[in-house]
């Protein structure tokens, strides 16, 4: 056994004496060191938790014992000498070198905190080894945890200033290293290579031309080719049986469109290692509605699937007010062309009461071809689809326009691949295309105006690691937090130039929160309770307040977004709508009013799946799957137990499927006030659940201001009995 896998075990004897004897007979039974971490981790249980922490020890020695002995190969010696080489070897971008000189990578080097690895379970340092650190092309590790870190920080300093960049180095290091923040996994993972794409995902407006669609499944197929998810408007498609160049009847539809983005996801699956994934919007009048709902069912025209995007429905306000008064009522499905070549105006384009009064208009007019339903009967193929699949996912239109901090400049359509991004979208229009003489040669240039399309820059604050009563403290991660977020916009290697321009004019950053559940159950507060949504509002208000702050000094320092000029930021109005009438964030608004802000949108809450295990904490918003649970690993099935799990948190963690999810959305609706973006917002079903209470739920969640549902969960507990009931 290595000396340094010896010497950590002896440590973790110390620190954990009542596991000492049980330690060493692991050790005189495997002896293979990563053997030896997995045999530790299966010792996890609901009465000795810190086995995923022992494991982890153990994992991290073999791994640096390795990682030492090949870098004595090599020849490397120095944090700074890895570096040069790393870029040699083209595994890191030279703008490193060409940006820090090797007495800065020195210094760098000594911000270094070796024993911040104790942080990790031995899920989440699994996963860090497995995903994110830097790999050689043959697949030998390269990185610590802590350099890769490091990395991350050196990147998202590169345009600080000289004199006060070091400090930013620092500021970032110690933020991600103590897990108090995550970047989003395209940031850790590419943040320091050579091609840096930084951000989770994309949004496009889908245009109804040939050219059109086609460009935006060429968007999508670039935009995965580098590891972003899509989320792709097709509002603006016309309707299967629809009019071309006046000839009836002669539209596809939707359905055929969709089909090829889905192939497209297949195929462009990033060097083998996923392939692509992509939410696809449609609105809830759309004649084509029908055939949607089934992308993802089993039954049904195997033609018309498209099992492997993930659909999602627009909602209009009207919709849900007559599904709660009669769902007897007749809804009228129409085609989105038809109407615009009528009435001259394309219905999509409004929301609210402009919307209806439009939407009846189009209703009474008789030139315009109606596909009429019950509303039950829509609504029952809606909830089951939901039931069966998880989707379509919901997106209440009206009420993401209304709150629409840059409704001066345009419109949101839809959301992205998580439901969390409401930012202003638009289709690209093409313009010309020519024949050019440039160089002496005859080419073929094509000009395209680009409309909106938008990015999604994530990080997420760590409420299960942060002390969130504390001001002082929060302030600091959350103004480092949206500072490292502000500078991913000029940092990012961006796979379109669409989204680039997009990103530079609103420099929209979307700060969400993991270990929702986990600061809960520190505190001793159950999720069904009145206590819950006070205190998710106090903490959520105090976040809002401390990044508008945080970006209002960030433009006092480097100026407002470029469409800053007429926002409801500006205006005033963003603290109006929310309520915001005390004498702190009226002084905010006249401090803003005189600096201004620097990004048009802030806040928006991300699932956080994997960044979440990495940071050893809850995902997202969401409940506890299980308080204990076995994952099936490749080699071996690992016990899994919550974050912090022992007698003063394990009656507060209880499980997701158990608990009535009213208390989900009244928090949902309590966070969403505070959130100027949305929520990946899950609800979580039984089978014992009836399609009225699964309705009633997204009735409720609609009531209470709701943007977004992300997935219905749904599970049988047939046999089960609730562990958190006991008093």
């Amino acid at each position: 056994m290595n000396g340094r896998l010896q010497e950590w075990i002896r440590e973790a004897g110390r620190a954990y004496p009542e596991r000492k004897e049980k330690l060493e007979d692991l050790c005189r039974k495997e002896e293979d060191g990563r053997a030896l971490a997995r045999l530790a981790a299966e010792q996890t249980s609901v009465e000795e938790p810190e086995w995923e922490r022992i494991a982890a020890g153990i994992l991290n020695a073999v791994f640096q014992e390795e990682l030492s002995d090949y870098l004595k190969e090599l020849g490397v010696d120095s944090f700074a000498e890895k570096t040069e080489w790393l870029c040699r070897e083209g595994l890191y971008g030279f703008y490193i070198l060409d940006s820090y000189n090797r007495e800065e990578l020195l210094e760098a080097a000594t911000f270094l905190c070796p024993e911040r690895d104790r942080l990790f379970t031995y899920a989440g340092l699994d996963l860090l080894l497995g995903r994110y650190v830097i790999r050689s092309r043959q697949g030998r590790i390269l990185e610590t945890p802590q350099e890769m870190y490091l990395g991350i920080a050196l990147h998202l300093a590169l345009r600080e200033r000289k004199e006060e960049r070091m400090g930013w180095v620092k500021r970032f290091y110690d933020l991600l290293s103590l897990q108090q923040v995550t970047m989003a996994t395209p940031t850790l993972s590419n943040a320091r290579k050579p091609f840096h794409q930084l951000s989770s995902c994309f949004i496009d407006v889908v245009p109804d031309s040939l050219d059109g669609i086609y460009r935006s499944v060429d968007s999508f197929a670039k935009v995965s080719k580098f590891g972003g998810g899509m989320g792709m408007y097709f509002g603006k498609v016309r309707a299967a049986g629809s009019s071309i160049r006046g000839f009836d009847g002669a539209a596809g539809g939707v359905i055929r469109w969709v089909r090829l983005v889905n192939d497209t996801a297949v195929a462009v699956d990033q060097l083998g290692m996923r392939q692509g994934a992509a939410a696809v919007y449609l609105d809830a009048w759309h004649r084509d509605l029908p055939e949607f709902l089934q992308l993802r069912t089993n039954n049904g025209d195997d033609r018309m699937k498209a099992h492997d995007l993930f659909p999602a429905v627009c909602y209009p306000d009207l919709f849900w007010r007559m599904a709660e008064e009669d769902l007897d009522q007749k809804w009228h499905l129409m085609c989105p062309h038809e109407i615009m070549t009528v009435k001259g105006y394309c219905l999509e384009d409004f929301f609210g009461e402009e919307w209806e009064k439009r939407y009846e208009d189009c209703v009474g007019d008789s030139r315009i071809t109606k596909r009429t339903v019950v509303l039950k009967d829509l609504v029952r193929m809606i909830l089951k689809s939901m039931a069966e699949t998880g989707t379509p996912f919901v997106f209440n239109r009206d009420a993401v326009n209304r709150a629409n901090p840059n409704g001066h400049r345009g419109m949101i359509y839809c959301s992205n691949l998580c439901t969390e991004i409401a930012q202003n979208m638009s289709p690209a229009e093409h313009l010309t295309t020519e024949v050019r003489e440039i160089n002496g040669e005859r080419v073929v240039v094509t000009s395209v105006k680009p409309g909106d399309f938008v990015v999604c820059n994530l990080a997420s604050l760590n409420l299960g690691m942060l002390p969130v009563e504390e001001e002082k403290a929060m302030a600091s991660a959350v103004e480092t937090a949206v500072r490292a977020l502000d500078n991913v916009i000029d940092l990012n290697f961006y796979p379109l130039p669409y989204a680039e321009l997009t990103s530079q004019k609103y420099r929209g950053i979307g700060l969400g929160v993991s270990g929702y559940h986990h600061m809960l159950a520190k505190r001793k507060i159950r999720w069904e309770s009145e206590e819950h949504l006070k205190f998710a509002d106090q903490v959520f208000e105090e976040i809002n307040y401390l990044a508008i702050k945080a970006s209002s000094r960030l433009a006092a320092e480097r100026g407002s977004y470029p469409a800053f000029s007429g926002s409801d930021w500006e205006t005033g109005e963003y603290f109006r709508k929310r309520g915001y009438e005390s004498k702190k964030w009226k002084e905010l608004e006249a401090e803003i009013g005189k600096q201004g802000m620097r990004n048009g949108y802030l806040m928006a809450a991300a699932p956080t799946s994997s960044t979440s295990i990495l940071a050893g904490t809850t995902a997202g918003l969401d409940p506890v799957m299980k308080k204990f649970f076995l994952e099936e690993k490749k080699h071996s099935i690992l016990p899994r137990v919550a974050p912090d799990l022992g007698p003063d948190t394990f009656w507060y963690y209880k499980e997701a499927h158990h608990m009535d999810q009213i208390w989900s959305v009244r928090a949902a609706a309590v966070r969403q006030r505070h959130i100027d973006q949305a929520q990946s917002l899950n609800l979580y079903i039984t089978n014992d659940f009836t399609m009225r209470q699964i309705l009633n739920l997204l009735i409720r969640a609609w009531e209470e201001g709701v943007k977004t549902v992300y997935y219905v969960r749904s599970r049988a507990l047939e046999v089960e009995e609730c562990e958190s009931c006991s008093s």
